[in-house]
Formats: structure tokens, C-alpha cells, sequence
């Protein structure tokens, strides 16, 4: 158990708690919840849960500027949207949206008080060339113009290099898988596809069906080999879960598509923390029946690495276990995701690009030696 990060999980577990609690708790909880990604979602679980007048006014202050937010984005991404809808309107075939921006497009449990910095979509991958035409035409650019990056992205991984509007400064990442081209678990972006289903207020859109969407989030977390908005992304699926679990069949469904989609593993473990960490309801005998369960000993070992990792977002979480699990996540991360004669040249590729390159670039009186430790990753670099 993440034990640093006991006061938030509390909190998410128990959102009635939050009118009892006292100042030096409101303290901490608020910095956890910042740091983790997760101030609007407090703030609107605040708002459904607690009376107003049993929360201090300057938490209720700070939740308040945070929700604030979380609704300037998403108007923003729903005004968006019809700007793509015009881009891609011509384009065949499907559009479906994915993570944030179906959640706020449906309107569905996620959303409340969610922020995102990015707009995903999933088309076909033949469909790829045209609708970067058409977004090119309609504002769009590439970020990355190096020809490994270009490489990496368009050969390799999942989606295309990460397209910014030259006047808005939105980004859009346009996939055509969920998992990329080289990763070990190979999907099926076309069973996704047809199954997604159209948003009647966005008729040019698409979002996963709702098993698709649990596999999906969970299937993106336990791929990821950065955790900062890890718990976010875990709260997420709990909200999915939560909300799409009182449906008739829905468990049994989760199962045959988790099987049918080879993501029965990605799906263990998200629901073995969601119930573990935030007390998920989860059918015990759908935890028994999940398609590729790992081992209890692989199981173990598992949580020794993911548990410390969810409290990573705020020093307060840290265990003395944090780091090394940090680290052995990262390169589990890039196992999963690339063969090992693909992976040790690209690792050794972004070493030098990061690392040595900088350093022979300097001028020779500006070079400094230290023991500082690794650059932050930047965002318009591949991992």
C-alpha cells in the first residue's frame, strides 16, 4: 500500500470524509490531489458528496479554481471538435475519440472535473495519409521534423507525430492503434473501430463501446512507463467501472472482449488496483475468470513495483521502494513495447540525442559536470 499517499486515497474512497477532516489534512490532500492531476475531480466529488459549509473556504476556493478550469477545457475541446469535424469531413471512414476527449464529448463519469492537454483519435490506419492532409490544410503541423522521430513514429509506434494548430497551439494525436506496430500484445484496431459507437451531439465522431473503453484505459496504464498522472488515469477506470458496472452483462462482456482483443492481462491489473487501491466493486468471480491472469507470484512482484508507483505524483507518496520501482516500470514500459534489437539502438539513440549531443554542442568553457539526474522527458520527444 502506498502508505504517503494514504490522506488522498482515503479521501477518493470516501468522499464524505472530506467534511470532517482537518486543516493540516485539507493541506496535504490538496497538494497530493495537484500533483497527481486530480484537484477538479476532488472539487467535483465535493460538490456531489459533502455540504458546502462543512469544507473550508480556501479549499473550497482552490477545488473551485480547479473545476473552473477543468470547464474552460472542455468547452474548449467541444469547440474543438467542430473545428475537426470541417477538417475531417471529408475523410472515409470512422473517427473515433479516445481517453479525455470522449469522456467529455459522451458526458460520461470521467469527466467531472478531468484536465487534459491533448485530443485522441483512432482511424484506420489506411486513412492515415489523408487525414493528415486534411488536417494540414485545415492548420495543423508536426512537431517532430528529425528523420528518426519521423521513423519512429510512422514505422514503429501507434500513432502519428503529435500535430499542434498553428493558431490555437492545440494538440492532436493521431492514432491508428491503441498499442504500437512493435509492442508484444498486437491488438485489433479494427475490432475497436467497428465497434465504436456515434455521439449524437458530434455526428463526425465516434468513442469506444464501453468495454472498449475499459480496455483501453487499462491497456494504456500498464503500458505507460511514466506515472505522474498514474493514479488520474487509475481514478479514470474506477469512474468507467463504476459507472458501467451496474449494466446487466457488463462483467461477463468485459471478459469475452478482454479475450477477444488477447488484453485479459492489462485488465487484471486494473481492476486488482482499482479494488485494492480506491475499493472499485469488482465481482470476485470476474477477477478469477480474467483471461491471461498472471501467476500469484507474478502478481506479487507486480504490486511491488505498481503500488509504490501510484504515489509517485507528490513526494509525499514516495517510498523508499518509489525509485526503483520508477525505474524498473520505465524499462518494463519500452520491453513491452519494442523487440530488444529495436529497443537497445533506440535507447541508444535518445542517450546520445539527450545526454552526450547537448554536452558536445556547448561551447567549451559553458560544459559542466555533475551529478544531477536525468533531464525531465520533454513532451514533443518520443520516449
Amino acid at each position: 500500500m502506498t502508505s504517503g499517499l494514504l490522506p488522498l486515497l482515503q479521501v477518493l474512497r470516501n468522499p464524505g470524509s472530506m467534511s470532517g477532516m482537518s486543516d493540516d489534512a485539507w493541506d496535504l490532500v490538496l497538494r497530493q490531489a495537484a500533483s497527481a492531476g486530480l484537484l477538479g475531480r476532488l472539487g467535483a466529488l465535493a460538490t456531489q458528496m459533502c455540504p458546502s459549509e462543512d469544507l473550508p473556504a480556501a479549499a473550497k476556493t482552490r477545488m473551485q479554481s480547479a473545476m473552473t478550469l477543468a470547464g474552460q477545457q472542455h468547452r474548449a475541446v467541444v469547440w474543438e471538435l467542430a473545428q475537426l469535424s470541417r477538417a475531417m469531413a471529408d475523410l472515409q471512414g470512422p473517427v473515433v475519440l479516445l481517453k479525455g476527449a470522449a469522456y467529455t464529448a459522451a458526458g460520461l463519469a470521467p469527466a467531472a472535473g478531468r484536465t487534459f492537454s491533448d485530443i485522441d483519435i483512432l482511424i484506420p490506419k489506411t486513412q492515415l495519409d489523408a487525414a493528415e492532409a486534411a488536417l494540414m490544410l485545415h492548420g495543423w503541423h508536426g512537431n517532430h521534423h528529425d528523420a528518426y522521430e519521423q521513423r519512429y513514429y510512422r514505422d514503429w509506434m501507434h500513432e502519428l507525430p503529435p500535430m499542434t494548430h498553428i493558431a490555437r497551439q492545440t494538440v492532436l494525436d493521431l492514432h491508428h492503434n491503441i498499442l504500437p506496430e512493435t509492442a508484444r500484445i498486437k491488438t485489433r484496431p479494427d475490432l475497436l473501430i467497428a465497434a465504436a459507437r456515434p455521439l449524437a451531439d458530434h455526428p463526425r465522431f465516434s468513442i469506444p463501446c464501453p468495454t472498449d473503453q475499459v480496455l483501453h484505459s487499462t491497456t494504456h496504464l500498464f503500458h505507460e512507463g511514466e506515472w505522474g498522472h498514474g493514479l488520474r488515469d487509475l481514478v479514470d477506470l474506477d469512474a468507467l467501472l463504476r459507472e458501467y458496472g451496474r449494466s446487466p452483462g457488463f462483467w461477463n462482456d468485459l471478459l469475452g472482449r478482454a479475450r477477444e482483443l488477447g488484453l485479459g492481462k492489462p485488465l487484471f491489473y486494473g481492476m486488482r488496483y482499482c479494488h485494492r487501491l480506491l475499493e472499485t466493486p469488482i465481482p470476485r468471480e470476474t477477477m478469477e475468470k480474467c483471461p491471461q491472469r498472471p501467476s500469484p507470484l507474478a502478481a506479487w512482484i507486480m504490486d511491488r513495483l505498481f503500488l509504490p508507483a501510484f504515489g509517485t505524483a507528490h513526494h509525499t507518496g514516495h517510498t523508499t521502494l518509489s525509485g526503483v520501482a520508477s525505474l524498473c516500470l520505465y524499462v518494463r514500459s519500452h520491453w513491452l513495447r519494442m523487440p530488444l534489437g529495436l529497443l537497445l539502438p533506440h535507447l541508444a539513440k535518445k542517450s546520445w540525442q539527450r545526454r552526450i549531443k547537448p554536452l558536445l554542442d556547448k561551447p567549451q568553457g559553458e560544459v559542466q559536470v555533475g551529478m544531477g539526474g536525468p533531464p525531465a522527458r520533454s513532451n514533443d520527444m518520443p520516449p
